[in-house]
């Protein structure tokens, strides 16, 4: 069986005329797919192939470049909700038509609006690292945050301090992330998409109360999960995400800052697999 590390990475023409990277791992047949959406600045490399191994036992997983991100053509855009229509594009364009859906960071904003524009398309929601829209006080990250990771180029340090609670910590994690593959690695992100993507991070934080009123809309099963040291997006706003949203399960992982889910990949994927086979509700 292949590994996330040594998967090829495919690419797929969607109706949009965008043609998007993506990389499938998993039985095909295998039931509902989880597709995954990831944060600021990453592309297919920028996952931790530990998790998805783990993610992809007895279920199809997908990972993909949105549009203007990596190997993926187009220009990325400025806002959530147009990286959620193109999310869509790239879901419809492999013909599937219900998935349950795991969004990282500024991922699960993006998932957050795929659920409220397709309801029908996803079962079930995974929130890694989240926060509402037009909650108080989010507009933007904190300067040291976007000091550390929002550099025209990227600091491995600045990527440990933000995502790791220890340098040790971190610099393990990130020797697999980004060592286990030999070849065969994705398109970097580049300076336009980091700008574009902040945007769009810049307009989902701006404080709106009427904002929050939208999550009723989303009445699917979601587990809601983060670091409880997350200097990037606070616990205290995916518990807020937690309390409004209709129909959701919190969990918050100890002595773990943003990159919990790669820190605790074997517990996280558990707790996933448990969530997505309605073990968890």
């Amino acid at each position: 069986m292949s590994t996330y590390a040594d998967v090829k990475t495919q690419t797929i023409e969607a109706a949009n005329g965008v043609t998007y990277a993506y990389r499938s791992l998993g039985d095909e047949t295998d039931g509902r797919p989880l597709v995954l959406l990831q944060h600021f600045r990453g592309n297919l490399d920028n996952w931790d192939p530990a998790l998805i191994d783990a993610l992809a036992q007895g279920r199809r997983v997908v990972t993909f470049d949105n549009r203007g991100v990596g190997a993926t053509t187009g220009s990325t855009p400025h806002t959530v909700t147009a990286m959620a229509e193109d999310a869509v594009e790239f879901i419809t364009a492999l013909g599937l038509t219900r998935i349950d859906l795991l969004g990282f960071s500024l991922g699960s904003f993006v998932a957050q609006e795929v659920a409220l524009l397709r309801p029908d398309l996803v079962n079930r929601l995974v929130l890694a690292a989240a926060a509402p829209q037009g909650a108080p006080d989010m507009h933007g990250w904190a300067s040291e945050v976007i000091a550390a990771v929002g550099g025209e180029v990227p600091s491995a340090e600045g990527y440990v301090r933000v995502f790791f609670t220890s340098a040790e910590v971190g610099q393990t994690v990130a020797g697999r992330v980004f060592g286990s593959r030999v070849d065969g690695h994705d398109a970097p992100t580049t300076w336009e998409t980091r700008l574009a993507q902040y945007d769009a991070v810049a307009q989902w934080g701006i404080p709106n109360h009427a904002q929050l009123e939208r999550l009723r809309g989303i009445t699917q099963p979601v587990f809601v999960a983060n670091g409880d040291s997350d200097p990037m997006i606070l616990p205290r706003y995916s518990h807020l995400l937690a309390g409004l949203l209709p129909n959701a399960a919190i969990k918050i992982y100890p002595d773990a800052a943003h990159g919990f889910l790669f820190q605790h990949y074997q517990e996280f994927s558990g707790d996933v697999a448990a969530f997505l086979e309605e073990q968890i509700r």
